[in-house]
Order: structure tokens, then sequence, then C-alpha cells
């Protein structure tokens, strides 16, 4: 079938592969439609590898993916031929200590799609355990069944972070996942979120969204907007989604005391961070990887519009077209949130 192949740093192309895959009595074979391009797939194109994991052989990429299922094997029950779905990309052992605890997220042994040296999704089809296989509803869209993969990790860690009815939350960075987390905050019951970036593009997106308080951080007063929508309190949830060093060596500045801190986004390296500030505000830390039980709930959210997604697809491509649109993401370009390819 045709694929998206990474071989090395800087060099992808679409090539006919086949693929050592075989439907099993609980897997579900599934005709891609559309994939979301991420932060992670940009940097293995860019990079060859992530931290530890290393594309030493040529690997299919992309990991947020919505299509159609073509087959089920025999003990599927909630799943038919023709049901248009979404994925899961990570797939655990379903018998480490981790998932039976219910954190699937944090098995050592999970495969994640398009990371070494498991394949991903941009490709013709797929087999995919129907465990982690989930039917869209009606109204929601191939290309927002795609987002769910992202939006599942906002939804992490708005449930990590405890949120309030009325709370009002803080999010660093105005990129894909920042601009999600801001979301899912909203959904999960604060009245509003402030989010903060450098790039007035990136926060024009997020602005249109009612609820959502665009700042730039370079020429806005973020200190201000956050004192006149608490009353000088701080707030009360932060959600660190840029990875950036600066912003985490000043996490504890516009928190409220007493509130809580969700690290989402991933420095390069090791970032510091003011301890003190921190204790003498008693703040409450939390990390999050992945996600796990999210798809449900963002699935339910997206059919009551409650979260709407559509807005931060910024370019959609056709796959034979894959090289231009990782080419652009790759790029950068300030006004750009999502990049979505399409299989047909």
């Amino acid at each position: 079938m045709k694929a998206l192949v990474l071989t090395q740093a800087g060099h992808i192309a679409i090539e006919d592969r086949e693929f050592d895959e075989v439907l099993g009595d609980n897997d579900v074979k599934i005709k891609i439609h559309s994939v979301g391009i991420c932060g992670s797939d940009v940097h293995y194109y860019k990079h060859g590898r992530i931290g530890p994991f290393v594309v030493e052989a040529p690997m299919v990429l992309g990991h947020e993916a919505a299509g159609i299922v073509l087959e089920i094997g025999k003990n599927v029950t909630h799943l038919k031929a023709g049901d248009r779905v979404c994925m899961e990309p990570g797939i655990p052992d379903m018998h480490s200590d981790q998932s039976r605890a219910g954190l699937y997220n944090l098995d050592p042994a999970v495969r994640f799609w398009a990371t070494p040296p498991v394949h991903g999704c941009l490709r013709e089809t797929v087999i995919h355990p129907a465990a982690f296989t989930f039917k869209l509803p009606e109204n929601v869209s191939f290309r927002e069944g795609a987002m769910v993969e992202p939006l599942a990790v906002a939804m992490q860690a708005a449930t990590k972070a405890g949120i309030k009815p009325g709370d009002i939350g803080l999010v660093l960075g105005a990129g894909p996942i920042g601009v999600v987390t801001a979301l899912a905050a909203l959904a999960g019951g604060c009245s509003d979120v402030i989010i903060c970036d450098m790039f007035d593009e990136k926060l024009a997106v997020a602005a249109a969204y009612e609820g959502l308080h665009a700042v730039n951080i370079k020429t806005g007063d973020l200190a201000g907007k956050v004192s006149e929508l608490t009353s000088g309190n701080g707030a009360d949830v932060v959600f660190e989604c840029s990875g950036a060093k600066p912003a985490i060596a000043t996490l504890a500045e516009h928190a409220a005391p007493g509130a809580t801190v969700i690290l989402v986004g991933m420095p390069v390296d090791a970032a510091p961070m003011d301890i003190v500030a921190a204790q003498a505000k008693e703040l409450t830390f939390k990390t999050i990887f992945r996600y796990a039980n999210m798809y449900p709930r963002t699935l339910r959210l997206l059919s009551s519009g409650k979260l709407r997604v559509e807005p931060l697809i910024s370019h959609t491509y056709k796959f034979a077209d894959s090289v231009e649109a990782f080419d652009r993401a790759a790029a950068g370009h300030a006004a750009d949130i999502k990049i979505m390819l399409e299989m047909e």
C-alpha cells in the first residue's frame, strides 16, 4: 500500500510498502481518512529522533487519525464494517501493573504509532485493537475525529487539574496543545482562561473563542489581565504547555496561593524553576504523559458542541501532497495551529 515513510532526518516520501499485519479476533481493519500532523511527527522529520527514540530504520509517520472500518475480528461486537472511527494510537500491555491500575499510558511497554520502531498511520489501511478504536458520533467529522488525539492530552491535563466550577485558568503557550488545553479547561468548568504566547497570529485564533483571553507576553500585560480577572488573586489553575525554560522558571508568578500547576509541555532538557516562590504559595505540581481513558469523554464533548476544533485546522492537504504539508509544518508558520492530511 501507499505510505508516507521517513527514511532519514529531512527525507520523507510516499512509497509502496508491505506491512506484516494480520487481523486478529479482537482487531479491526481501518481505511485511513484523515491524519493530523503532530509536533512529534515534525520533530522526527527534522531531526530523526526525540530524546532516546531514534529512527534507525524507515518508519511511517502519523498518529492522529480517523477512518472507516473495513473488517472486524470475530470477537468484536461494538463496531461493524462501515463505521466511522478514530483510534487511540498507544497500545499497552494490558497485563502490566500500570494497565491493571488504570494507568495504561504509563506502561513501559506501550507501542505508540510513529514512535521508533513502531510504524504510524499515514498509510492506506491499518489493523488496530478494537478496544482502542472508537465510533465517531454522527455529527463529528473525520477531521474532528483526527483531532481527538491532541484533545485527549488536553483532557488529561484538565482532569488532573481538578478544576472547580468558576476557576480562572492560565495557559502558557498557544500552540496546538496549548489552545486545546484552554478549551478543555473551559469545558471542565473554568469560567475564563487566559492564554499567552509570543505570536499574535496564534493568539488571534484563540481569542475567537468565548471565554479565552489572549495576551502577547512580549507586547501585552499578562499580569494586568490575570489581576483583572482574578481580583488580584492569581490563576487557580496554571497549564504550562510551551516547554519553554523562561516560562517554567516563572511558573509561580501568576498563580494564586494554593493553585495547581500542570506541566504539559516538554522542555528539550532540564529546566530551572523558582522552588521558593512555589513553596511560598504552596503550589501543587502535577505532570501528565499522554492520556488514559480520555477518548470517550472527548468524543462526547465534541458531539455536544462544548468542544469546537474546526477553527484550529489551518490547512488541509491531500495525501499525495504530504511532503509539501510536512514542509509547511516544519517551517513553523505563526498562523498555523493544526495541519491536516486527507487520504482521498
